[in-house]
């Protein structure tokens, strides 16, 4: 391990990421490899990152995909490019195991939208409710949960509870009225919301649509209801891959962050996708999200150059966050 000064810690500590690259290696990539074997390291990467760290990733998924294949490695550092709340995650479920992400700032919407102190409290004035969390939260979050779920399973899971039992889901209300609306179940919703999935703009894409009246509107669960109701497939990010795989249509518009085109035009490259655009117009004409782009390849080679952010998790908090996991785990 590249030796880790008290300067440069103080420094990646202030910045979030660690800024110098002693060696300058001219190939990042060949670099990232040696290390990871050298290290026995394991590169998970979100479908959100750009193209470059996922195609250089052990494994690319959603967050369920990710959190079970944290849960089966048998190596002993964890890259983790994402965001905060995602090697969090792995590092609840692997105690002993050294769990690193490139940019310790690349945080999300949704776990800043349910500070940990208020959520607490809003769960104990409702002591007779079930407590689901959307994987998106912090691990203080989970540690006051019953069952963490996540876009692929929450439908699954929310219809597995007893008819008559009260739920708490935080923190999307997006997702918990769309789980609501698909189980008939009646809800306690924290008000929370992703910034990327609520920045899509409705007019526009039915604007897009009379533009390519033969591509399907595909979307998160994330969005927002107007959205959801005029798509003609509402998924997890994953299911949106699977389904622009097995679906008849030839073209798309596709409304999830926009890092999934990457691995759609692998799958299928004879098939048009088209982004949903946002309503702040930008270069990319789609919605991006901001954190998942903190991380870059030079970032990746100096995190596990250095072995440094490292992601901790106190082992009270841990020890409490951790059932929730395993509860999602067995109702998968």
């Amino acid at each position: 391990m590249k030796m880790l000064t008290q300067e440069l810690k103080d420094r990646a500590d202030q910045l979030g990421f660690i800024d110098v690259m002693d060696n300058n290696p001219t190939d990042l990539k060949a670099e990232i490899t040696r290390l990871k074997e050298e290290k026995n390291a394991v590169f998970l990467a979100h479908y959100y990152q750009d193209a470059e760290i996922q195609d250089l990733a052990d494994f690319v998924g959603d967050s369920l995909a990710l959190a079970q294949k944290a849960a089966d490695t048998d190596a002993d550092i964890i890259l983790f490019a994402g965001v905060h709340f995602m090697a969090e995650t792995a590092k609840i479920i692997n105690p002993n195991k050294k769990v690193i992400l490139p940019d310790f700032k690349a945080g999300c919407s949704l776990a800043e939208a349910a500070p940990a102190e208020e959520f607490g409290d809003f769960v104990k004035k409702h002591p007779d409710h079930t407590v689901v969390t959307y994987i998106n939260s912090s691990a203080e979050v989970k540690a006051y949960t019953d069952i963490t779920v996540t876009s692929t399973n929450a439908l699954k899971i929310i219809n597995s509870l007893p008819e008559d039992e009260k739920i708490i889901f935080a923190p999307d209300r997006n997702l918990g009225k769309y789980i609501m609306k698909e189980t008939g179940r009646d809800m306690l919703l924290w008000d929370g919301a992703c910034v990327v999935h609520e920045a899509f703009a409705l007019e526009k894409i039915l604007d897009l649509h009379k533009e390519y009246p033969h591509a399907k509107i595909i979307a998160h669960p994330e969005s927002e209801m107007p959205l959801l109701k005029v798509a003609s497939f509402v998924g997890s990010t994953a299911a949106l891959l699977k389904y622009v795989q097995n679906d008849e249509a030839d073209a798309y518009i596709v409304a999830t962050e926009a890092g999934i085109l990457h691995k759609m035009r692998e799958a299928v490259p004879h098939k048009n996708l088209i982004p949903a655009p946002s309503k702040e117009d930008n270069t990319c004409a789609c919605s991006e999200c901001h954190f998942m782009k903190m991380n870059t390849l030079e970032k990746v080679y100096n995190c596990l150059q250095y072995e440094y952010p490292e992601v901790d998790v106190p082992e009270d908090i841990r020890l409490k966050a951790i059932g929730s996991i395993e509860r999602m785990f067995e109702l998968s």
